[in-house]
């Protein structure tokens, strides 16, 4: 999803809602709607908001956004080394009694 979002009026969003549709779809990308007299509205594939609401949810405790963060760097770090599904279902365990 890129940071630049399509802008169209809404007169032009109805008459090709399909096509929009199918683009909002295809290109991940959010189209704004723009309503003269009204707030904008943004279309978006369902998917995707349901991907940031939990990504939200997720990093909305800072304990838990730590660990997500601290994650995401070991994994980028190189130092990993592969598993097995027992390896690691193993690791867990042991953890759970720590």
């Amino acid at each position: 999803m890129s940071n630049v979002c399509q802008k169209i009026n809404y007169a032009e969003a109805q008459a090709n809602l399909d096509e929009v549709c199918n683009q909002v779809v295809l290109s991940r990308d959010a189209v704004i709607i723009e309503r003269e007299g009204s707030e904008n509205v943004a279309l978006i594939a369902a998917d995707e908001l349901s991907s940031m609401k939990e990504t939200l949810y997720l990093l909305s405790s800072p304990e838990n956004a730590a660990r997500l963060f601290a994650a995401l760097e070991e994994a980028g770090s190189g130092n990993l080394k592969p598993q097995t599904l027992d390896e690691l279902l193993e690791e867990l365990e042991n953890d759970d009694e720590d």
